[in-house]
């Protein structure tokens, strides 16, 4: 019979998405692998794979509709033997997408993944001793347990019918289990945020109060409602303190000149943010109980120094993780910053790629601002808010008025997860790291 091909969950919290451009059309042969379509969520535009092969039987939903539930069905695949009669009465394209609980009885479906990460779907495996000693899996799934040493017979399907899927074969890895883990933790805390968030006032209420005043009324794109509801949420649920040092630039201005001067030939350019990530890396391995995020009841506490840093884009901002920053040298963070940073203004990055990590930095020196207090992304400890560089008097160690390049640092702290003594010291590493930036090198 027909199967249904579902809206795939592109992270872990992502409940509906746009259907941004289908790369297939009705009548079109697919096989495993094949990319479908692509799939834009507040964060990302990311390309949607086939799981299995056969014909695009009919497309469900238009491109570029919006608020496409994870799970809802957008396509139906036939297989071998199948005409596109037997999807002559399915629905055409929605004008709105079903919601979710809707496509939930509809028909046995089919999932498929992502490019760059599987999708997140229920089980819904079925008594595979009902079918006989025959084992029911994909062609993708297959590949991927022997290339993984996953015995077949000891999975139950998730797939139509109790298929083994990719997912399947995926979850079997220990690593899987914990990311499902964290990943249920939080969406329970974000759940938890937005059911005690207090009502704010509606535009009826707003607008009567510019009735005689020119204005546009701009619609929220996904992104902007995500940051509205993240933001809200930690500003509501995350007791927030703050700490604040000035840093003496001169040293790691000098030094940074003759680094570009000898990393010229690699068309390798530091910048200071990037010694600001060294800087916060080393000082989390320094500082490892300060290396930490909230975990609703438990506080996960992280060996590695996996940094997120937020990058301007259109339309709101998002954080690219460096991952084990601590143990990459500064040219390495800078090419990798450098390409997070690139891909995110495209909104091409995998969601591995912007979740994740303990510590973020959010630096506006650029734009001239001396300080200011970043909000925390939860579950993160803390994050560094990163203002200019700038020519101040200063009194020198010797007691004599000198003139110094000052660039200001606030740390913005979750008490849950460190308390005060314990920032302090992390953001003096922070400090003595990027005064004396060739130490980071030893």
């Amino acid at each position: 019979m027909p199967i249904e091909i579902l809206m795939p969950a592109l992270s872990p919290t992502m409940e509906e998405g746009t259907l941004a451009k289908w790369l297939v059309k009705e009548g079109d042969a697919v096989a495993s692998g094949d990319l479908l379509a692509e799939i834009e969520t507040d964060k990302a535009t990311m390309e949607f794979e086939a799981v299995d092969e056969g014909i695009i039987g009919k497309l469900l939903v238009a491109e570029g509709t919006e608020n496409v539930a994870v799970n809802s069905a957008i396509a139906v695949l036939l297989e071998d033997g199948e005409s596109s009669s037997e999807v002559e009465a399915a629905p055409s394209a929605p004008a709105s997408p079903a919601p979710a609980a809707e496509a939930a009885t509809s028909s046995p479906a089919k999932s498929a993944t992502l490019a760059s990460s599987p999708a997140s779907t229920p089980p819904a495996a079925e008594d595979k001793a009902a079918e006989g000693a025959r084992i029911f899996a994909t062609p993708l799934a297959r590949k991927l347990a022997a290339q993984n040493n996953v015995d077949l017979t000891r999975l139950s399907g998730s797939g139509p019918r109790g298929r083994i899927v990719k997912a399947d074969i995926e979850a079997a890895g220990s690593a899987v289990s914990a990311d499902r883990t964290v990943a249920s933790m939080a969406s329970a805390a974000s759940t938890s945020g937005a059911a005690s968030a207090p009502q704010s006032a509606n535009f009826e209420t707003i607008s009567k109060l510019y009735a005689e005043r020119a204005y546009e009324e701009i619609s929220l794109d996904r992104m902007r409602k995500t940051i509205a509801a993240r933001l809200t949420e930690a500003k509501q649920t995350v007791p927030h303190f703050y700490l604040r040092r000035d840093v003496m630039l001169d040293n790691l201005l000098g030094f940074r000149g003759e680094m570009n001067a000898a990393l010229a030939e690699r068309d390798v350019k530091l910048s200071v943010n990037d010694f600001v990530i060294k800087a916060c890396a080393l000082a989390l391995t320094t500082v490892p109980t300060a290396n930490a995020i909230w975990a609703g009841d438990r506080i996960l506490q992280f060996t590695p120094a996996d940094i997120a840093v937020a990058v301007a884009i259109d339309g709101g901002l998002i954080t690219p993780v460096l991952k084990d920053a601590d143990q990459k040298s500064l040219s390495v963070l800078s090419t990798e910053m450098k390409d997070l940073a690139t891909r995110a203004k495209g909104r091409k990055l995998a969601p591995d790629e912007y979740q994740g990590g303990s510590f973020a930095i959010s630096n506006l020196g650029m734009f001239g601002i001396d300080n200011f207090d970043a909000v925390i992304n939860p579950p993160h400890g803390a994050i560094l808010a990163v203002g200019a560089g700038k020519k101040k008097p200063v009194v020198t160690a010797s007691g004599e008025l000198g003139v110094a390049t000052v660039m200001s640092l606030t740390l913005s702290v979750d008490h849950r997860v460190i308390d005060g003594a314990l920032g302090a010291e992390l953001l003096n590493v922070i400090v003595k790291n990027l005064e004396n930036p060739m130490a980071m090198l030893a």
